[in-house]
């Protein structure tokens, strides 16, 4: 699986080349750094091991920079990538030309935070009447039982942190691969706030 660490930008919108207008999310590419390679034989399977961005040397601890090859600078960001398809060696640079070629696309991130919220916005309920008197708006309404066990049960859809979660979305198409400004246009929206990281990787279920 080819993939590549990257920092969204923002959204705009471009024309295809019949002058349809197309949404799309910019995602900037650094160049991606191969730090390391995991061998079956050694570690039970395959994968690549790329970072970006560079640490600052007073965060760096010698365990963490234990990770990293004799020459290579420290980076903050650490991804691990199996079944990498494309032939790398250890303190090779790659960037958004790794990607030519990959029409669809697989997007994680992770998810704007929403902070404490209620169950209309965090699970959609519909609540009760606005009208004629009505006590009962956008309350969860009982969550107990009426008999015996005279509890709450786990996993109730309840008030609670929303957002900020591990998200991926799939499936995204490749709109344009920009080498020059060294970023990639996915068509429509993905996970995330605007200078957020995330792995763009070749989508699993379609080519």
């Amino acid at each position: 699986m080819i993939g590549l660490i990257g920092k969204k930008m923002g959204m705009t919108q471009v024309f295809d080349e019949t002058g349809k207008l197309i949404p799309v999310t910019v995602v900037q590419v650094a160049p991606n750094v191969v730090v390391s390679k995991k061998a079956a034989d050694k570690d039970g399977y395959d994968a690549v091991v790329i970072g970006v961005y560079e640490k600052k040397k007073i965060a760096i601890t010698k365990p963490y920079g234990g990770q990293f090859a004799e020459g290579l600078v420290p980076t903050r960001i650490l991804r691990e990538f199996r079944d990498f398809e494309k032939e790398v060696q250890i303190g090779d640079k790659l960037d958004v030309t790794t990607l030519e070629g990959v029409r669809y696309v697989d997007v994680t991130a992770t998810s704007k935070g929403k902070g404490f919220q209620g169950v209309v916005k965090r699970w959609g309920f519909g609540g009760g009447r606005a009208t004629h008197g009505s006590k009962f708006h956008r309350e969860a309404g009982s969550t107990g039982q009426s008999t015996y066990p005279h509890k709450t049960f786990k996993n109730n859809k309840m008030p609670g942190r929303m957002g900020r979660e591990r998200v991926t979305v799939q499936n995204l198409r490749v709109v344009r691969v920009d080498a020059e400004k060294g970023c990639i246009l996915i068509r429509g929206a993905i996970p995330g706030p605007r200078n957020c990281d995330v792995l763009v990787r070749g989508a699993v279920k379609k080519s």
